[in-house]
């Protein structure tokens, strides 16, 4: 499939506790992020940029982009010696550039149709803008120690799924409870009942 075009519906995920971990799910199980739309579409489901927010101008110049970030981020989360990696240390100064070039998207206050106050942006957000704020959240990540520590990656067959773990205990082991917890849960059962009737 050519970049930029994209033939079939995407269910995008906002589950993994960040928005730089968000990013990295755009993987998974296909690649989503191999058209316009579905980029359009993570970058106001992710909270980006509040709803409604026209990104029209958003361009097929924004995926390469998006996914190299994403691939620098993943270097950065799931490499477990860094002091080894020339690679792990080019992500690295990719990540601080992108992180340092722009200013984010400038939020204000407006009246909405009921006269309550919404949230639009001064301007329209810019690529390298929206980039910055994944970027940053990413920095955030890898410097906090008590977040960096809560980072899991999915216990799940063939996900590579990674998370922030905010549960009580710190004993969550799925990206989704419903999804790969589902899919364990009844493999178990399965493995039971193959066993009382072996």
């Amino acid at each position: 499939m050519a970049l930029g075009t994209a033939t079939v519906p995407y269910e995008l995920r906002f589950d993994a506790g960040r928005i730089c971990l968000d990013l990295l799910a755009t993987t998974h199980p296909v690649e989503r992020l191999d058209a316009v739309e579905p980029l359009r579409a993570w970058i106001s489901g992710s909270g980006l940029v509040p709803p409604g927010t026209p990104l029209g101008h958003a361009d097929v110049s924004w995926l390469a982009v998006f996914r190299e970030l994403r691939g620098c981020v993943g270097q950065l989360v799931r490499t477990a010696n860094p002091a080894d990696s020339r690679s792990y240390e080019r992500a690295l100064v990719r990540l601080n550039e992108v992180a340092a070039h722009a200013a984010p998207p400038v939020p204000c206050a407006v009246r909405g149709e009921d006269g309550t106050l919404v949230r639009e942006l001064a301007q329209a957000p810019g690529c390298a803008g929206l980039l910055a704020v994944v970027a940053r959240d990413a920095v955030e990540l890898l410097t906090d120690p008590v977040a960096r520590a809560a980072v899991r990656e999915c216990a799940g067959d063939n996900c590579p799924i990674v998370y922030l773990d905010t549960s009580r205990g710190r004993r969550r082991r799925w990206c989704s409870s419903e999804v790969c917890g589902n899919r364990e849960r009844v493999a178990r059962h399965r493995r039971r009942v193959a066993l009382t009737q072996a």
